[in-house]
């Protein structure tokens, strides 16, 4: 149907993708194998009651069990994505209660949900949202994953009573490289919405949800995450736009020899 020219362009652009690929990355980088990394960060602070947080750990277990947010993970530009669950409290209370899992198929984000379902709760103290931050940074770099997107997810009922500063240490996680930090702020209190959208909010497309109640999380959570996951990775988009500029190269050499 096409010419040898046209084939042969179409060659080269093969061969000039594949190794531009690997050029793209810094020496010593990990390949990028998912399209998304994301740590969920889940208040367990003294003001969440036991029925509360067993709200919002089951909102969690709801929403990787949902076929929507199963289908945005594989609709996804990787069709995966990479996520951890860490449950925090004071200043040094914090802890990755499941560590760095792959979710790419039903079975994976189902077994996913299971772990979280598992997870005991282990503080119930003052409220350290930026020490959590804190936390979650170094756990992206000492993983075995790597994405286009690192985004945190953080949950809670309160304002910052302990710990480091919170705005402070978002500010830090953006410069150390996460992408993007989104909030759900539970309650409906006015001045925990205000306090996540003015010191936890940050980075690319970065938004604040806000669920009026814990018995409101699992809905809220599940729109969260679908939001979060479809967002369009900057990588993919400029690979996309490479392959169509190559392809525009192999038509003119094609118009050319014609």
């Amino acid at each position: 149907m096409f010419g040898t020219n046209f084939k042969s362009g179409l060659r080269g652009m093969a061969v000039a993708i594949a190794i531009a690929a690997p050029l793209a990355l810094a020496p010593g980088a990990k390949a990028a194998n998912v399209g998304l990394e994301l740590s969920l960060l889940i208040d367990v602070s003294g003001s969440v009651s036991d029925a509360q947080y067993a709200l919002q750990r089951g909102g969690y277990v709801s929403a990787f069990q949902n076929a929507a947010v199963q289908a945005a993970i594989f609709g996804s530009v990787s069709g995966s994505i990479a996520v951890n669950f860490i449950v925090w409290s004071g200043g040094g209370q914090q802890s990755e209660a499941v560590g760095w899992s792959l979710i790419d198929d039903v079975a994976s984000a189902n077994a996913f949900a299971a772990l979280v379902a598992a997870v005991p709760r282990t503080f119930s103290g003052l409220t350290a949202p930026g020490s959590a931050i804190n936390f979650a940074v170094p756990l992206f770099t000492a993983n075995t994953f790597d994405a286009p997107r690192q985004v945190i997810d953080v949950s809670g009922d309160g304002v910052e009573n302990a710990g480091a500063d919170t705005s402070d240490a978002r500010d830090a996680a953006l410069a150390a490289g996460i992408d993007t930090i989104n909030g759900i702020a539970i309650g409906g209190d006015p001045d925990v919405t205000a306090f996540y959208l003015a010191n936890i909010a940050g980075g690319t497309n970065s938004f604040v949800i806000t669920a009026a109640s814990f018995a409101e999380f699992e809905g809220a959570i599940q729109e969260k995450l679908i939001k979060e996951i479809t967002v369009p990775e900057p990588a993919s988009l400029i690979l996309f736009g490479f392959g169509l500029a190559a392809l525009g190269v192999a038509r003119r050499r094609f118009n050319r020899a014609a």
